[in-house]
């Protein structure tokens, strides 16, 4: 290999290091100086980096530096990442544990707003929740239902562990009182403006002036009898 050749291969070298992506023949051409020939410098540099950490690889018509395939366990990193589910995927959660199995068209039935397919996909996503058997009824819809792995996050030994209606207010999580009684208390059924109009009907049916019994014909009587 030439002086020339040696200094192209390792600006070639630097050039598929640096890049973020793949790099054409052509473009190697272009940016490399004098008249390369790709046909030497190519497999010259790949004959370098067999058995390293690093291979140069072809893809797709294309070249670029790959980490070594048997290396690919020993680089992998596992992250735990919080996240949080949102209030629809809450709901939609709380609804599969208490009504299992259900149908997607239970699901919004109960919630009353539509059941985005990306809801039920982060529920499975956690292993919360997984697909069941199919109704017996026209169209087959599949059901859902939870999980082992649900059991084990919330501590259930079984679904029958869900806490029930007295346990959420105990809990604090539903009000104590009845739904009436939650109800802002907005006063008279009548406000003043309704009780003088009516003081006013009342007046005036003693002065002579309404008479609201409705009166009888005497001679329609008559002919009647």
């Amino acid at each position: 290999m030439t002086p020339e050749q040696t200094e192209q291969l390792r600006i070639l070298e630097a050039m598929l290091f640096a890049s973020a992506e793949p790099l054409s023949t052509h473009v190697m051409h272009d940016r490399l100086p004098g008249e390369p020939d790709l046909a030497v410098l190519l497999p010259a540099l790949k004959e370098q980096y067999e058995g390293r950490g690093i291979h140069l690889v072809e893809v797709g018509g294309q070249w670029a530096f790959r980490t070594a395939d048997d290396l690919g366990d020993a680089l992998t990193v596992e992250k735990e990442v919080t996240r949080k589910l949102s209030k629809a995927a809450l709901e939609t959660m709380a609804v599969i544990a208490y009504h299992q199995p259900i149908t997607r068209a239970e699901i919004e039935n109960i919630r009353g707003v539509a059941t985005h397919k990306g809801t039920l996909d982060a529920l499975m996503e956690i292993g919360w929740v997984k697909p069941g058997r199919r109704r017996e009824t026209p169209g087959r819809p599949l059901t859902w239902v939870t999980t082992t792995q649900f059991l084990d996050h919330f501590g259930l030994e079984s679904m029958m562990d869900l806490p029930g209606l007295d346990d959420l207010k105990a809990s604090g999580l539903l009000d104590r009182r009845p739904a009436i009684d939650t109800i802002p208390d907005t006063g008279d059924l009548f406000d003043s403006g309704d009780i003088d109009a009516a003081e006013a009907l009342a007046d005036d049916d003693d002065e002579g002036g309404f008479d609201i019994q409705p009166e009888i014909d005497d001679d329609y009587e008559e002919e009647e009898e």
